[in-house]
């Protein structure tokens, strides 16, 4: 179960505003983390605490694919995103990075800045603490879910070749 405070973005965010081009010959997380979205939010990394969650419209992490992009938001905190859409490529360098993201059609319209959001990832369901609604999306496949559970691809298959 996860929860935290929202932090809303509208459509189209993409790589370039999540973490900009100047930083990209930085590899280390934490160091990322400090220019997160300062191009979009540049009070973003004040505000921003551990678990928070991000909430955007559509097409998320759109752009370029870089993967400094879900660290630098992993790294800054943030649980989990939710919208209604993600770039391809983005999502699957956050779910290899075990990243949470979660689809959903109708929690990005009703959910707003400083709301405070609990999700269940297994079962899809996102609930808004503030105003009581509660929406679904759709759960990981068991695989995902192992993923993200791990902490990413690296340490999933680490565990599933130590089983072996």
């Amino acid at each position: 179960m996860l929860k935290g405070k929202v932090h809303k973005y509208g459509a189209n965010v993409n790589t370039d505003a999540i973490i900009p081009a100047r930083y990209l010959n930085v590899s280390e997380p934490t160091e990322l983390a400090k220019h997160c979205m300062e191009d979009i939010d540049t009070e973003f990394v004040k505000r921003v605490k551990p678990g928070d969650i991000i909430i955007a419209i559509t097409n998320f992490g759109c752009g370029s694919s870089r993967e400094h992009a879900p660290l630098a938001i992993k790294a800054s905190g943030i649980s989990c995103i939710i919208a209604k859409s993600f770039a391809r490529i983005f999502f699957r360098n956050a779910i290899n990075i075990g990243l949470s993201l979660l689809e959903s059609a109708e929690a990005p319209d009703n959910i707003k800045t400083g709301d405070i959001v609990e999700v269940n990832l297994a079962a899809g369901k996102i609930k808004n603490l503030t105003n009581g609604l509660v929406f679904t999306a759709k759960p990981y496949p068991d695989f995902m879910a192992g993923i993200i559970a791990a902490n990413g691809l690296i340490e999933y298959t680490k565990k599933r070749l130590a089983a072996k």
